[in-house]
């Protein structure tokens, strides 16, 4: 990912436009009936879309892994995003490619949502920082 004036500093501070910061969430959210529909090179796609949206919307995605059946972010993003925009953000632009990209989905999950309406939002101190990129980068070993 390349530096911009929004990605953390070698201080673990961003800096904008008159303000400086430093938030980072640990963002898990799952498909629809816990449905494994998240494999077989759909994952790796998930993951090249989110990486997208990051650029697009100027957040950081620090670390990512998407399993079978949810899907585990470390971001840091701009105090000016609420959280709960950003978290609908993905979801919907991630649904929506992926049920263009892979129309087959929509059969797999009966009511053609592909997540489950919940997430879970943790905001993550410097302390806790390294724990939640070992767990989150840890995932894929366990399955």
């Amino acid at each position: 990912m390349e530096k911009d004036i929004f990605n953390i500093d070698k201080n673990k501070l961003s800096y904008g436009r008159g303000y400086v910061y430093s938030l980072q969430y640990h963002l898990v959210w799952c498909t629809k009936y816990r449905k494994k529909v998240l494999k077989n090179g759909i994952d790796t796609e998930c993951k090249e879309m989110l990486q997208n949206l990051a650029e697009e919307y100027k957040f950081q995605i620090l670390a990512m892994e998407v399993m079978p059946d949810h899907i585990h972010l470390l971001v840091d993003c701009k105090p000016q995003f609420y959280i709960s925009d950003m978290i609908k953000i993905m979801k919907g632009n991630l649904a929506r490619q992926m049920f263009l990209a892979y129309p087959e989905l929509k059969k797999e999950l009966w009511g053609g949502h592909l997540w489950n309406p919940s997430y879970c939002a943790i905001t993550v101190s410097d302390r806790s920082r390294d724990q939640v990129l070992a767990y989150i980068e840890g995932q894929k070993e366990k399955a």
